[in-house]
């Protein structure tokens, strides 16, 4: 009789912090500028534990149900029909947002690439912000279009390139970072910290999530649900450990002041580098910081909208042919690069909206399951932590999100300018 080999502990960590860490970490710096580094340190903690905590209340929802059960049946059964169209709903929305924000950012940096491959010492070349995100969309959309293997294997070349770059760049500003910067005691510009803090939590929220991975994981562990929890808490141990050492990278550089022609730019990534780059002692540090923002863009692009590709092909139910693909391709990629054409510096502003969606099926829902699981439920092999009462504590932290993205879309929340 052979007992079956469960699947390595770090094989799940690694599905979990690949999910995470993405794109979603670039506004960051940006959308916590009014808080700095101390308090954007707290609200990255506080926004961990609570999405981490969701995802464990999913994980013992998920455990009443047949192994391969996903959001659809789930909700639907416990919730209900009206939850789970408003469940779906918000997942196609945070896709299609998230794509618009992955779209506008990889075109400035693809614009700010070609520029400066063919300008010479004689004649600039400028192929204009618009030119640089269908080049960029164009180019990946072909690899979605093509197959799944094919976002599969160029993931690995970007996932490779963007660990290596990130620690080749984040290793030097870290040894470069100045405490007055860091500790904002150089006493340049606005000095208020607490009415900001707010305003950021919405795209830190964004940066933690893993919810749809959550049904892979137990089937991947054969629903042993130690396993489950003990690779959501490395996984988002290790993406929380990464996003304070990109702020402390970041913000221990560029001073809280100069933030102002990043935020008038919509936290634009290419800005953000440009900004940077006047403090970077050596040009080879603001190149690896390039190539890792861009490889970040791509590969989050690419998992976003392979998500996106196979949810319009079934919900319109297009086949797996070369015109079917064609078609869910157009519904996929052509509404969200005609966005970023029309408003191409909104990445903060969308990764914020992406975090108002999100809140829905990231950590209202799961809370909700939670509920809902316990009073339909009797007996269960796993009971997240905390009670009746964490399931409130969750669920208030999704309705701060919620009021915090609102607040700040009708001005009821101070901006801060840099």
């Amino acid at each position: 009789m052979t007992t079956k080999k469960i699947p390595s502990l770090f094989g799940g960590a690694m599905i979990i912090a690949g999910g995470t860490i993405g794109a979603g970490m670039l506004a960051n710096p940006t959308s916590t500028a009014g808080v700095w580094f101390l308090g954007s340190t707290l609200i990255l903690i506080y926004t961990w534990f609570c999405i981490t905590t969701s995802g464990l209340m999913l994980l013992e929802a998920n455990l009443h149900y047949p192994t391969g059960a996903s959001f659809d049946t789930i909700v639907k059964d416990l919730l209900g029909n009206g939850w789970n169209v408003i469940n779906g709903l918000s997942v196609a929305f945070v896709l299609y947002i998230l794509t618009y924000a992955y779209i506008t950012s990889g075109g400035g940096i693809t614009q700010g690439f070609i520029n400066q491959l063919f300008s010479g010492a004689e004649s600039a070349v400028d192929i204009g912000r618009s030119y640089g995100s269908l080049i960029f969309c164009i180019v990946l959309a072909s690899f979605v279009w093509f197959s799944t293997k094919a976002v599969d294997r160029f993931s690995v070349v970007l996932i490779g390139g963007m660990v290596i770059s990130f620690f080749l760049s984040v290793t030097n500003l870290v040894g470069s970072v100045n405490t007055e910067i860091l500790f904002n005691t150089v006493q340049q510009g606005e000095q208020q910290y607490l009415p900001y803090a707010l305003v950021a939590l919405p795209v830190c929220l964004v940066s933690f999530g893993f919810q749809q991975n959550v049904p892979s994981l137990v089937k991947y562990y054969d629903r042993n649900a130690t396993q489950v929890l003990k690779a959501i808490f490395i996984g988002t141990s290790i993406a929380l450990v990464i996003y304070i050492l990109w702020q402390l990278a970041i913000q221990g550089n560029l001073p809280r002041a100069e933030f102002m022609p990043v935020i008038e730019k919509g936290g634009d990534i290419s800005a953000l580098l440009d900004a940077l780059s006047k403090y970077l002692q050596t040009d080879y540090i603001a190149t690896a910081l390039r190539f890792f923002a861009y490889m970040a863009i791509a590969s989050s692009f690419l998992g976003v909208t392979l998500g996106l590709f196979d949810y319009i092909a079934d919900l319109f139910k297009f086949d797996d042919s070369a015109t079917g693909r064609t078609k869910t391709a157009l519904i996929t990629f052509l509404p969200p690069l005609l966005l970023s054409l029309q408003f191409p510096y909104g990445f903060v502003l969308a990764i914020g909206y992406a975090g108002l969606a999100a809140t829905i099926w990231a950590v209202i829902v799961p809370a909700l399951l939670a509920k809902a699981s316990r009073a339909k439920f009797k007996n269960s092999s796993f009971t997240a932590y905390g009670g009746n009462f964490m399931i409130y504590f969750i669920i208030l932290f999704g309705l701060l999100n919620i009021f915090a993205q609102l607040a700040m879309q009708f001005g009821f929340l101070p901006e801060f300018k840099g």
